[in-house]
């Protein structure tokens, strides 16, 4: 609930993701960029299948995005729970594989160290302001629908999600669970095809001049070991990661479909969406306002109720 006097915060965002792509690494990246300039906050973090490895690079990147915050902050630095799916893990990563022992921390060691995904997501809207809530789909929908059917949850889907943003290998991923939500997601949807990220390829020179003030930055760890450099990569993660952050500040133009609209690109805007990529996804950590304790924010709320009643 917001308080009357209270300032609306920024979007909330759920990433839910297979983190198999680079793009997928990019895109997170680009989260956390969005993050620490005020423009949006990490609300939740999943990952669609058993790939420990992903939820450890997930959770090692939100530590290496804290690492500014120094002194008493950093005594009261809480991390959320990565999301990730119970199962047989798979087989191989295109990411991690090659990727060696990672250079930054992380405290996940094993499944018991995370949350299940559609839990962590419904436990996470519960505390959103409504339609103040944007989730971004890059890899299959199967928490989404788990999501859909907990017990009155698309009620709540509905009241705090604005816009789902989800590319469209996500939703071809679990093709029984990408029709499904295809079908019964209860929010404006907006699909990202193949051809947004082939269009806008993340310039991989970055990786070499942007991301150089951190000598073992994760991004460009895993951007190393994903493809033989050097090489500019796919974009589509990136592109539902922008939209979703931004949807009315023009990067992009949308199909007018109704509740299930396609991203389409507007090719005078290109330049200026690689620009956002590049800055976003290479931004440094920024030191992190350290939260109120919940009973001096209940007493906030209290003073504001009197001085809302006083003014009437």
């Amino acid at each position: 609930m917001q308080f009357p006097g209270t300032a609306k915060p920024p979007v909330g965002i759920v990433f839910d993701t297979a983190m198999r792509r680079i793009d997928d690494a990019l895109a997170l990246a680009m989260l956390h960029g969005f993050g620490g300039k005020g423009q949006a906050r990490i609300a939740a973090v999943s990952i669609s299948n058993a790939d420990l490895r992903a939820a450890q690079f997930c959770d090692g990147l939100d530590h290496f995005y804290a690492s500014a915050t120094t002194g008493p902050a950093a005594m009261f630095m809480s991390f959320s729970p990565i999301g990730l799916a119970d199962g047989k893990p798979p087989r191989e990563s295109p990411i991690f594989d090659k990727l060696g022992t990672p250079a930054y921390p992380t405290s996940i060691k094993n499944l018991n160290d995370t949350a299940d995904g559609a839990t962590l997501i419904r436990n996470v809207l519960m505390g959103q302001n409504d339609g103040n809530t944007a989730v971004v789909l890059s890899g299959p929908a199967t928490d989404l629908v788990r999501l859909m059917e907990l017990n009155g949850e698309k009620e709540w889907i509905a009241r705090k999600v604005r816009l789902l943003c989800a590319t469209e290998a996500g939703l071809k991923a679990d093709g029984g669970a990408g029709a499904k939500l295809l079908a019964d997601w209860p929010t404006p949807m907006v699909m990202v095809g193949p051809e947004i990220g082939d269009a806008l390829p993340f310039p991989g020179a970055s990786i070499g001049t942007d991301f150089v003030y951190a000598p073992d930055h994760p991004v460009a760890a895993v951007y190393r070991a994903y493809e033989r450099m050097p090489y500019d990569a796919p974009s589509t993660a990136m592109a539902a990661m922008l939209y979703a952050v931004h949807p009315k500040d023009g990067y992009f133009k949308v199909s007018d479909q109704g509740k299930r609209a396609r991203l389409v690109l507007d090719p005078e805007q290109k330049e200026r969406i690689v620009k956002v990529f590049v800055e976003m996804a290479s931004a440094k950590p920024v030191p992190r306002k350290p939260r109120k304790p919940a009973e001096e924010k209940k007493d906030e709320k209290k003073e504001e109720k009197k001085k809302d009643a006083a003014d009437q």
